[in-house]
């Protein structure tokens, strides 16, 4: 038997797709994925309708909804879950410990904001920021838990029912919402999208602990250098300090197009081309989940097949793309079948793009640090656009939605360049690294 006869022998089976979605971690991660998603656009899109409805203006709602931005920046306290237990949540683990935690945390900010409303303007965004944190913090948690609970083998299962899980909890904070908010009060509404987490923290508390263990640091001068500052070293050492800073800038650039057209700016925009809320949400919140569902699993194929870049290069420039599809609505207010073609080409694309992001950022991850360095580059992907979107409502006011779109599409150019320059480089590092495995 040759050499390489001998190494696919010993290279053990792939795991069964059946088996790795009938597993239980995989409709546990279907319930977490619900219960990031919820939270999500309630602190973001399904805000901006309750906000235009009590006459906010449209510069201070792209503002208050931009609290989603919170996500961006989990990754300065996505250490303490790596170092640090919650009192009073010991017994449950370090990480649903700190799942727990942050799921009850998202229920006390639904119920403040829904007793608060708009009308007390200063404590319910303050309430709103609170939904935001720990629907971050939560974020953290799933994401870790996520990959120390199953092997690398059987990931894949567990991102897609996660992922079709965070898209039945946008249907329910988006379209969900917005249905009941033409029958009932606001404040109601977001008492039920409370209940709702009742789900996910029964799942919380029956799911397994992942059996890592870990050492906990005993002095705060050993904590800051294990859980802050080896992290981002880490990255910087591994990659030398060039290549790792263009991949950085890399990273902050390519999902500006998406980002930037999923805050607080549709809702207005929607509702001032003449659509009412219920034709939003059947079509921007139902149909249009679905469509990204289906785009998911393509992307999920894509990188099978191609691997993460091409998939992802792709998809960058067609995401780009598709941001200008927006000008038709601008051009045809009102026409239910123009805005569902736009739908379904850009949460087709979106959906693409999910997998692509997810297979590139975890390669870079090195997994002595995997909760940490995932939470800083995933936040990092999402923050120029969440900026983009802060500013979004005095850009359209300068201007026009139209010239806001442009100003998205355009945004992927500079990507575009950066990833042309990075994809050899990293081909040859990834070379030169099986040329040493091979060696060995």
């Amino acid at each position: 038997m040759t050499s390489s006869a001998s190494a696919a022998a010993a290279k053990p089976p792939r795991p069964s797709v059946w088996k790795s979605f009938a597993q239980p971690a995989a409709w546990t991660m279907f319930l977490f994925g619900f219960s990031s998603g919820l939270p999500f656009l309630l602190v973001a899109g399904t805000l901006a309708y309750w906000l235009k409805e009590k006459g906010i203006v449209l510069k201070d709602i792209t503002m208050i909804a931009s609290a989603g931005m919170t996500y961006a920046f989990k990754f300065l306290w996505a250490p303490l879950l790596d170092h640090w237990r919650i009192p009073g949540f010991v017994r449950f683990g370090q990480r649903r410990g700190w799942l727990l935690f942050a799921q009850i945390g998202v229920v006390v900010g639904l119920l403040a904001m829904a007793a608060l409303t708009p009308a007390q303007l200063t404590p319910f965004v303050v309430a709103t920021l609170i939904v935001a944190f720990f629907g971050a913090t939560q974020d953290i948690a799933v994401d870790a838990y996520r990959i120390e609970i199953a092997p690398v083998e059987v990931q894949g299962a567990l991102v897609a029912t996660y992922s079709l899980g965070y898209r039945i909890g946008l249907i329910m904070a988006g379209a969900l919402a917005l249905i009941l908010a033409d029958h009932i009060a606001w404040s109601w509404v977001y008492v039920l999208m409370a209940i709702l987490m009742g789900l996910p923290i029964a799942a919380t508390l029956m799911a397994r602990e992942p059996e890592v263990r870990r050492v906990l640091p005993d002095r705060w001068r050993d904590a800051m250098r294990e859980g802050v500052i080896d992290p981002f070293a880490d990255f910087f050492r591994r990659y030398g300090w060039h290549l790792a800073g263009v991949t950085l800038l890399f990273i902050l650039l390519f999902k500006i197009p998406e980002q930037a057209t999923i805050g607080g700016i549709m809702s207005p925009f929607y509702r001032d081309m003449g659509f009412e809320k219920t034709q939003i949400g059947a079509i921007t919140k139902i149909y249009g989940v679905w469509i990204g569902i289906v785009g998911v699993f393509i992307g999920g194929a894509a990188v099978a097949r191609w691997g993460a870049w091409r998939p992802l290069c792709a998809s960058i420039v067609l995401c780009g793309c598709t941001n200008l599809l927006y000008l038709f609505v601008a051009a045809h207010p009102g026409n239910l079948v123009v805005l569902t073609l736009v739908i379904s080409g850009e949460n087709l694309t979106l959906g693409i793009l999910g997998p692509p992001t997810v297979a590139f950022l975890s390669s870079l991850v090195n997994r002595q640090h995997t909760a940490t360095q995932y939470a800083l580059l995933s936040s990092l992907v999402n923050l120029p656009g969440k900026v983009l979107g802060f500013f979004a409502g005095g850009i359209v006011a300068a201007t026009t939605y139209s010239t806001y779109f442009v100003i998205t599409a355009l945004a992927v150019l500079p990507a575009a360049a950066l990833f042309l320059y990075l994809w050899p480089r990293f081909r040859e590092a990834e070379r030169l690294r099986a040329a040493g495995h091979d060696e060995g």
